[in-house]
């Protein structure tokens, strides 16, 4: 999967850069011509002079090593990302030319970014840094950053503790301002204007008094309309619970005014 990343595109724009750079030949096989570290060194000491101090003929192994090594550091002094540099191992032993390119590919980009006359890669953007005085510092941490929501330039003034009760006036009701304590606040729904006075402690029966019924404010001898009307209907004449009352009818019995004058039984004898 690493191979099929390869570029042979960019493998001749590489080619092209490090040949005209370097004034040196690369060689049919672009990687076994890079593989001692030689060109390479040349390549960054023509970027930055003295990057590599000593260059090592290729007799052994351990002197291409050392090269290759030498030019790993010298690309990371000049700019290169660590995550963008491929190890000695990539290029010697052929494992990962994908890696080795990208790298030559970032060291491009770098010498771009740094002036250099190069076809190849991107100018990376140059850093903005900008300095705040400690006193515009602290002047932001008193502003509400928009991250947080913007409150519509909204004022906290006038806001009471938290848990504190807080009252509306809804001049829409025609209540005067302001509203005292006791007055049931908007939050807890509106109760039209109207006031508490009169009311009892919780608990405390309280009686209703019904125009409609044509009777005085009831008193507490008459069952409240909680339990149910009585008609008008009054309790008067009734006797201890338990004891007989007699009901008087007065299609069976006649009226006073028919009783004998003995009183016995309403007829003359």
């Amino acid at each position: 999967q690493l191979a099929q990343k390869y570029d042979p595109q960019r493998e001749r724009e590489l080619r092209a850069w490090i040949e005209g750079t370097t004034g040196r030949r690369i060689g049919d096989s672009f990687m076994d011509g890079l593989k001692d570290g030689v060109i390479l060194c040349e390549l960054i000491n023509k970027l930055q002079p003295g990057s590599v101090q000593k260059v090592n003929e290729p007799v052994q192994n351990w002197h291409k090593l050392e090269n290759i090594g030498n030019f790993l550091r010298a690309i990371t002094r000049y700019g290169v990302k660590p995550h963008d540099i491929f190890e000695a191992n990539d290029l010697f032993e052929n494992t990962n030319h994908t890696q080795v390119q990208s790298t030559l590919i970032a060291l491009a980009s770098q010498a771009k970014t740094k002036g250099n006359n190069v076809g190849l890669g991107v100018k990376y953007a140059e850093k903005q840094q900008r300095r705040f005085h400690p006193e515009k510092l602290r002047e932001g941490r008193n502003i509400i950053g928009l991250q947080m929501g913007t409150n519509k330039f909204a004022s906290q003034q006038g806001m009471t503790a938290y848990g504190t009760r807080r009252h509306l006036y809804d001049p829409k009701l025609g209540t005067d301002q302001p509203l005292d304590q006791a007055t049931i606040s908007l939050q807890m729904g509106t109760n039209k204007g109207a006031s508490q006075a009169g009311m009892t402690a919780p608990g405390t029966k309280r009686q209703i008094f019904e125009p409609a019924l044509g009777m005085e404010h009831c008193d507490t001898l008459t069952i409240g309309l909680q339990m149910g009307s009585n008609k008008g209907a009054s309790q008067q004449g009734m006797t201890v619970y338990g004891l007989p009352r007699q009901v008087y009818d007065p299609k069976y019995c006649g009226g006073p005014e028919l009783l004998g004058h003995d009183g016995l039984d309403g007829f003359d004898t």
